[in-house]
Parts: structure tokens; sequence; C-alpha cells
């Protein structure tokens, strides 16, 4: 197998074999220390009977592997950071138990640790093919699905996502955070970003009368120099501009915007949870330009 790479003819033989991907329930434990978190993905989707493919997964631990309720050998199944599915079913359920890894070069969810005041920070970075690397995917833009998150933190972290964030449940020195089902989307463009954040919050309503939730936010140590209220302003300025200019109202249900430390790029436009880099917060007053 050629491992990370994914060629055109792959994608277009998955595609033709994974008729529809009809969901993903995620289970992350960001609570098991500064190196590993626990991932569990259960993924039911559509194929052709008797049929093979593969799914990703970037992981050096995989626990266990069940395929329509048939435990796998993760040793032999996961090689080369795919999972072989065989003999697959006209509907299946795929279950992986795996313990990944936090990145501190901004792919897959990067772990970021504060020097102003050592508090540890989170953030998911998927484009192109990144998602691999915190749940078990089928990570190609044509093959859809909707997800529903389930994320275990700290105590007093706060978790965003594609869907909008929840009360938290708590239990001692733990909170986990049950988020809605999202609408339909590739696996690139979902979220997860997690750890101390604040912000401000606000709304808007959308060209067909939804009241869309808006949030700001940073880490803490930075938090005095961020402009929400400007950046409030032009978002809604933006989304009029916008939903007029193409006739479309927004097709999510919130959107959060988070400025995010030691970011490798500028910007990713993530379904209701876009991240920017955090240097993008100025401590002086920068031009208009």
């Amino acid at each position: 197998m050629p491992g990370l790479n994914l060629t055109r003819e792959e994608a277009t033989e998955r595609a033709s074999i994974i008729s529809s991907v009809t969901r993903y329930e995620i289970s992350l434990d960001l609570t098991r220390g500064d190196t590993d978190f626990g991932s569990f993905t259960r993924i039911e989707f559509d194929a052709r009977e008797g049929a093979s493919t593969f799914a990703d997964l970037v992981s050096n631990n995989v626990h266990s592997i069940r395929l329509n309720g048939v435990g796998l050998d993760p040793f032999s199944t996961h090689q080369d950071n795919r999972i072989a599915l065989n003999n697959l079913a006209e509907h299946n359920v795929l279950e992986v138990d795996a313990s990944c890894q936090y990145m501190h070069t901004g792919e897959g969810l990067h772990r970021f640790v504060d020097p102003a005041d050592g508090q540890a920070y989170t953030y998911s970075q998927f484009e192109v093919p990144d998602a691999r690397r915190v749940y078990t995917t089928f990570e190609q833009p044509d093959l859809k699905s909707v997800f529903t998150l389930t994320v275990k933190v700290p105590k007093g972290w706060k978790v965003f996502s594609n869907a909008p964030t929840p009360s938290p449940e708590e239990d001692g020195d733990a909170w986990t955070y049950r988020f809605a089902t999202t609408e339909k989307m590739s696996t690139y463009i979902t979220a997860i970003v997690a750890g101390p954040y604040e912000g401000t919050t606000a709304s808007l309503t959308s060209s067909d009368g939804r009241t869309i939730d808006l949030g700001v936010y940073a880490r803490a140590s930075i938090i005095d120099h961020l402009d929400a209220d400007e950046i409030i302003d032009i978002t809604r300025r933006g989304f009029e501009f916008f939903e007029g200019a193409y006739g479309i109202a927004y097709p999510f249900t919130k959107y959060d915007q988070i400025f995010v430390p030691e970011y490798n790029a500028g910007a990713m436009e993530n379904a209701g949870c876009v991240t920017f880099r955090d240097a993008y917060v100025f401590r002086t007053r920068p031009t208009e330009a």
C-alpha cells in the first residue's frame, strides 16, 4: 500500500465501491496526557456487496477494529495508515478504537502550551488529508457524510466544532461536550478546537430569517488585543454582501472565528468554525491595508 498518498485512481475506485456514507459518530478523549488522545469512530456506510476497500487512520496504537460486529486483528488490518475492509456487506458498520497523536506542525490535532501562562490549547487543521490523524475516515471529499462528535476535555475547557457548542457534562476533573449532528460535509472541513479559549459572542439574522450565533475567540494571554467588535461588524457586513451576491442563505447553524497559535497557514474555512493564524491579533495598531 502507498501509505499516506492517495492516488486519483484509488479515490475513484473507492467511490465506486462505497455508494454512501450514512454517518460518523466520533468520540475523542483529550484528558489522557500531552502526547496521545483517545479516538473512537463508528462509521455506517453502504457498499457493493462482496467488494473490498480501505478506511484511513494515522495512528501508532490501534486498540480494536470491528467490521459488522466481527473483530479484526489491529496489527494486520491496520497497515500503512490504512484499514483493510474485505468482503463488505450492502450495509456496513466499522468501529475503530485507537490512540492518536497530537501534532506540533499544524496538521491533524495541533497542541500548544502557551509560555505566557502554561495553559494548553488544541485545534484541528484537516486540509487536505489530515482528519485521518484524529478519527477514522474515508478521506476524500466526494464521500461526504454527517458527523456526531463527543469530546472529553479537562475541566474548564471550551470545545468548538461545526455544530453549536452545547453545555458540558461535568464529571470531576473532566467535562464532556456532546455536539448535535452536523450538516452533510466532507471530512476535511470538520473541526475540533479545544482549550481555555476566551472570547465574545453575538448574532446576526441571515437572509432566510434565521438567527446565526457568532463567536470570536483567542487564547487568554492575547485576549486583550482581540478587537472582537470590529470583527463581528465586518462579519455581519460580509454575510449581508455575500448572501445578496449569491442569492444563497448561509447553510450552517453558527459561525465561530477562532484565532489559534502556531498556525501553519493564514486561515481555514471549516464549516461554521473558521480558524485563523493568531499572529493576526495585532499587538499594535496596524495600517488599514
